[in-house]
């Protein structure tokens, strides 16, 4: 008997101790932090959001989650993001202190993401499994709940306040855009012929640029298809590029694609392809860096913030000057110029050429990236490989940016002075922003 009850007694304690160790394992934060973010990209992806508005969401959520980990004692290597400067004054209520921060700041992050995309309502489901998943972890007590969610919410309305004076709800009642009728100017492009997106984007409040005038472009080489002139020697490199590419080529040009308005015809029905924005790129490198890195849950939602204002900022720039010079794309003059059939690489995104959104953002995020995690931080990208490209590795953020700026020569839909000019208005910006939250001037060595 005594020996039945000793073997009882055994296994009960086996059982107790097998489930105290595996509760008592850390949890790897910035992983965490980055699979729940990415339910966010998923529903951006499902209802097809644009670039811009794609780094507003990003802007927004992460920022929501920024404020609920500050606002509970989270600590930082780099000074506050919510200055009055970026964003105003956001006053949380005092006194609330909670068993796990985390969790409000993730739960506030898909409560952004939920109140800012037309089909948010998707992320409930989401937010419930992360419930379970803090229950389950021992993250806090199913009693605690409800004054998280509560806080949570605190956080989120807060932030979603701000969001509803930055201009965007506006935008409908603005004048519509018309396609100007000459001979340099953008028109839609096959196969969908989409209508010019998001043309008065330039109206949406920025966090850090004071005044957008200052981070203009230069100018861009004027239209002229005389034999030997800028644009036209540009013109020739783009169709003769495409017309040569070598399979690295056409993988880079894919790898950077991220065109959500992709479509496929099946007879006459137009089938979207779901892929990623520059800016959804741009953030899963932010998450595969952090990760790699160890950071913190704080310090994730830190960079993950930044990069998002970065982002927002810097495609609000570039959307001024799109909608500003009108540029043509290679696809529309090559057509009437040299070869009605021939087609890029890649579809031509619905908005003018110059200059190079892609190439704009990607170098402003790559230089706060750089400011945050150092010149020669290397890392693997397997942000495309849910969307079935493989992985890439790079040496540095600004490598990387330098390929996803000259994809666009490769893929046939820009021209190279709206390429190199993008990256240069892209590192302005980027440099202005890591100078104005750190105080710290930022020197960028070039790849």
């Amino acid at each position: 008997m005594k020996s039945k009850f000793k073997t009882t007694y055994l296994l009960l304690l086996g059982v107790f101790l097998s489930t105290s160790l595996q509760a008592a394992q850390p949890i790897n934060w910035a992983k965490t932090y980055k699979e729940q973010l990415f339910h966010i990209t998923e529903v951006m992806v499902t209802d097809v959001a644009s670039p811009p508005v794609a780094a507003r969401i990003y802007a927004y959520s992460n920022l929501a989650a920024y404020l609920a980990i500050k606002n509970q004692g989270g600590v930082f290597k780099n000074p506050d993001l919510d200055s009055p400067i970026s964003i105003g004054e956001i006053r949380v209520t005092p006194g609330t202190v909670l068993a796990s921060p985390e969790f409000a700041a993730i739960y506030a992050l898909m409560k952004v993401g939920e109140n800012v995309m037309p089909s948010g309502y998707l992320l409930k489901e989401n937010q419930s499994e992360w419930a379970d998943f803090a229950i389950k972890n021992k993250l806090l007590k199913k009693k605690d709940l409800p004054s998280h969610i509560a806080y949570a919410e605190e956080i989120a309305s807060l932030v979603l306040a701000k969001a509803k004076v930055d201009g965007y709800l506006q935008l409908p009642a603005l004048t519509g855009y018309t396609p100007k009728e000459g001979p340099g100017n953008w028109y839609p492009t096959p196969p969908a012929y989409i209508s010019a997106i998001e043309p008065e984007w330039q109206t949406i409040r920025t966090f850090y640029i004071d005044n957008l005038d200052q981070y203009e472009a230069n100018p861009m080489a004027p239209f002229d298809l005389t034999e030997g002139s800028s644009f036209q020697t540009q013109m020739m490199e783009v169709f003769k590029t495409v017309n040569e590419l070598d399979s690295e080529q056409q993988l880079i040009a894919n790898f950077w694609d991220c065109n959500p308005f992709m479509v496929k015809f099946a007879g006459h029905m137009a089938i979207g392809v779901k892929k990623i924005s520059p800016g959804g790129h741009w953030m899963g490198i932010t998450g595969i860096s952090a990760e790699k890195a160890g950071l913190s849950f704080a310090e994730t939602a830190y960079i993950h913030a930044l990069v998002g204002m970065t982002l927002h900022d810097a495609f609000i720039s570039c959307w001024k000057t799109k909608y500003k010079t009108d540029r043509i794309r290679p696809e529309t003059i090559i057509n009437r110029e040299i070869d009605q059939r021939w087609r890029p690489l890649l579809q031509t995104p619905p908005f003018p050429e110059y200059t190079s959104g892609h190439s704009v953002i990607s170098r402003a995020s790559a230089v706060v990236l750089t400011g945050y995690f150092g010149d020669n931080f290397s890392f693997l990208d397997n942000s495309e490989t849910y969307f079935g490209l493989p992985e890439r590795q790079f040496s540095s953020f600004l490598q990387a940016s330098e390929e996803a700026a000259i994809s666009r020569l490769y893929g046939g839909i820009h021209f190279r002075d709206a390429i190199e000019e993008g990256v240069k208005q892209g590192e302005k910006i980027g440099k202005m922003v890591w100078e104005k939250v750190t105080n710290e001037e930022l020197t960028i060595t070039k790849q």
